[in-house]
């Protein structure tokens, strides 16, 4: 006979609200307790190096001590606290601890590099110099100009996504061969940005014997440098990002047209509506959210540019095509500046979550105003 699971015969669960008083308590004593300890090595560890107390301490080991355990006591104290709900948290608790320690550590411990005068290339090692690092960073030029750039290259999103939709619905008609198309326009998202440098920039854009300089030769363009002036230094900069991540926005789309039920298409087109009012009508607005979704996707990208631009142009000429991400990986490499780069980009961290913030909560509003329009 087969046994049959029953209300009466599973096994019970034990609730918060079964759980004793004072195990509960002990529970809660625990952390707190541990937290306390936590506060408290890294209270003394600060101390320790800024110099305030002179304990020395060499290494931040101590505070890792201390947060495995503060880990260890979260855990077990889940457990007491919730019953059984506790114990089914320890099956995410981990991977959250070990997440959050791989993120907010080395957060907090670049916050503080970030005050204080450190370069490799000199014998006094790491030193507190307060807030010199962030008056020297708002009276960099360099700097400046590199945020400036970043507004011209997050710009050019919008024009990348009116060719990626452009291509998504090429692909997506009836056309031949649109198989082989799709794999053809996917292959420059598949090669690596340092490839992309030399194959290009350094290779196809080279000013003597370069193919593309060499076309432009034979249209009438008598001396093609395409990295010796400022605003078409940029831009072949942006031609070659873009070359490489249209294709991720064109995926994306592609995939949310596909999606589109095309009984509503086909009404439309039984109604007398023409090819242009079909899509402004019907297919746009039902693709919005594929589309705020690829644009805030690459405007992440976007902001980490740097790997073309370190490669062909080192941020030249004059700084004209640096990003913030570039100017930085050279203030570590060329000058061993770690104190002034890690304020560099803290800074640079904050804005983008500033920006962010402000992008999704202008987004959603206006995602909210127009369906609510076309509701009425």
């Amino acid at each position: 006979m087969t046994e049959t699971v029953t209300a009466t015969n599973r096994p019970a669960l034990v609730r918060p609200s079964q759980v004793p008083p004072s195990r509960r308590r002990q529970g809660k004593i625990l952390i707190l307790a541990a937290s306390a300890l936590l506060v408290a090595v890294f209270v003394v560890q600060l101390l320790d190096a800024t110099e305030s107390v002179a304990l020395g301490l060499e290494t931040w080991r101590p505070l890792l001590f201390a947060y495995l355990l503060w880990a260890a006591a979260i855990c077990a104290g889940q457990v007491m606290i919730r019953g059984e709900k506790g114990s089914r948290a320890l099956f995410v608790l981990p991977a959250v601890l070990f997440i959050a320690s791989m993120v907010i550590f080395p957060t907090f411990f670049g916050l503080y590099i970030a005050f204080t005068d450190w370069n490799l290339s000199s014998f006094e090692g790491r030193q507190f110099n307060g807030l010199a690092n962030f008056y020297q960073m708002l009276q960099d030029p360099f700097y400046l100009n590199a945020l400036g750039n970043m507004v011209f290259y997050v710009g050019t999103v919008l024009v990348e996504y009116l060719i990626a939709f452009g291509l998504a619905l090429l692909l997506n008609a009836e056309i031949r061969a649109r198989r082989f198309f799709r794999v053809c326009f996917l292959l420059p998202f598949m090669l690596s940005p340092v490839a992309i440098s030399w194959m290009i920039g350094k290779s196809m854009m080279e000013v003597r014997f370069g193919p593309v300089a060499s076309l432009a030769r034979w249209i009438g363009w008598e001396t093609p440098s395409f990295f010796g002036s400022p605003w078409i230094a940029r831009t072949s900069i942006e031609v070659m990002d873009a070359w490489m991540w249209i294709p991720f926005m064109m995926i994306l789309l592609l995939a949310g047209l596909q999606a589109l039920p095309k009984e509503i298409s086909e009404a439309a087109k039984v109604d007398g509506a023409s090819s242009w009012q079909a899509f402004w009508r019907v297919t746009f607005p039902m693709m919005l959210p594929v589309s705020v979704t690829a644009i805030i996707l690459r405007i992440i990208f976007k902001l980490k540019l740097a790997d073309i631009v370190i490669n062909v142009t080192a941020g030249g000429p004059g700084g004209a095509t640096d990003t913030v991400t570039s100017f930085i990986f050279r203030e570590y490499r060329d000058r061993s500046n770690v104190g002034y780069g890690t304020m560099l980009a803290e800074f640079y961290l904050i804005l983008i979550i500033i920006f962010m913030l402000v992008t999704l909560a202008v987004v959603a509003r206006w995602m909210r105003r127009y369906s609510g329009g076309d509701a009425k």
